[in-house]
């Protein structure tokens, strides 16, 4: 009997503890179910508007810089140099003396020549004098002349061996590195000092045979390159290939292009958009208003429900070319409709939101 009574009374006592646990967790559960029950507090956004503009068709490609004219200055002949009148990248013109080398056996040489032109000369004027009184036969005088003629040559050539000893600048350019030191021995061909032409300057880049028909001479050019990212180079079409490249179906296209600043240099890689004579409406939108995945793009349109509160809408766009920030969006979007300009993944569709005033107060809903 005692023993029932002390069950009886650890299962009342049980049945307390764990009802007020139970009531407890069930009081819990709902407070949380009217916390959620309550509508969620509008997230504060700030909007651009899509807007309609006049873009300029253009062919994306990529190239490469090139100078008019470039070359590694090089020597015809082999001497020790004598002096060097340069210093590198110095800015030179057409003719100017870059290297002179030792020329003392080349200047003996044309010296000797010389001589021998003038006695040549003075027996051909002698022979000449005396062939009008039949003093000399006519096989005398054609051999005089020979002589003569034959001294001027070798003088000529003197001449053109001892200019070889001076090498110029074959045109306007600026000046690289030097690659040689006074007092050294260069044998024929070594390479001096690199030379380019960089303003005007080329950009030569390929483009698929299937836009031949919408390139020509004279469509504008615009060109960009890493080492001056916030700089477009402006220029023009000067020269298409006539043939296509069989093996990878490409032509070859040349523009020319202003470069005063000498910023572009040959190697470069260059990013070429080329013009078309048009021009084509476009509904742009800033590119960090919209969102790009591997699902596809969306932007969050902002719209009025039926109770007259600002949501959000999920819509899927497709983009296009993007020009200085701005990307152009195909379909799915009409021009002045209103989309959310940032922060696209803290919100989720249907979602109300306030509008973000410029300066930086929230607008009424």
């Amino acid at each position: 009997m005692r023993t029932a009574s002390r069950f009886v009374i650890v299962v009342i006592f049980l049945g307390v503890v764990l009802g007020g646990i139970f009531g407890y967790k069930f009081m819990q559960f709902g407070q949380m179910k009217e916390m959620l029950s309550q509508p969620q507090p509008p997230a504060i956004i700030s909007v651009t508007e899509a807007i309609t503009e006049n873009w300029q068709p253009a062919i994306k490609a990529v190239g490469s810089v090139e100078a008019i004219n470039g070359i590694e200055v090089a020597n015809e002949v082999p001497g020790v140099i004598e002096s060097i009148n340069f210093e590198s990248g110095d800015t030179v013109k057409q003719g100017d003396v870059l290297v002179r080398l030792d020329a003392a056996i080349d200047e003996a040489a044309l010296r000797t020549r010389r001589a021998e032109a003038q006695l040549a000369q003075q027996e051909f004027k002698r022979i000449s004098d005396l062939l009008p009184r039949r003093a000399v036969s006519q096989s005398q005088y054609d051999e005089a002349k020979a002589n003569y003629d034959a001294a001027r040559a070798r003088v000529n050539e003197a001449e053109a061996q001892l200019n070889k000893k001076v090498i110029k600048a074959p045109f306007d350019g600026k000046l690289g590195i030097r690659m040689v030191d006074q007092g050294q021995y260069i044998g024929t061909g070594t390479p001096i000092v690199e030379i380019n032409m960089l303003h005007p300057i080329y950009v030569d880049y390929t483009l698929s045979e299937k836009y031949l028909p919408d390139v020509d001479q004279g469509y504008p050019v615009s060109v960009t390159v890493a080492a001056v990212p916030d700089r477009t180079f402006e220029g023009d079409v000067s020269a298409i290939n006539t043939s296509v490249n069989p093996e990878t179906r490409t032509v070859r296209i040349r523009a020319i292009l202003s470069n005063e600043d000498n910023l572009l240099r040959p190697g470069m890689f260059a990013t070429v958009q080329t013009g078309q004579p048009r021009d084509n409406e476009v509904v742009t939108l800033p590119r960090e208003a919209i969102s790009y995945n591997t699902y596809g793009n969306f932007v969050f349109v902002v719209e009025e429900n039926d109770e007259g509160q600002l949501v959000v809408s999920r819509r899927s766009v497709t983009t296009g070319e993007v020009r200085e920030g701005r990307a152009s969006v195909t379909s799915g979007l009409e021009s002045g409709e209103t989309v959310v300009a940032k922060g696209l993944l803290r919100l989720r569709a249907g979602q109300r939101v306030e509008i973000q005033d410029e300066s930086g107060q929230e607008a009424s809903e």
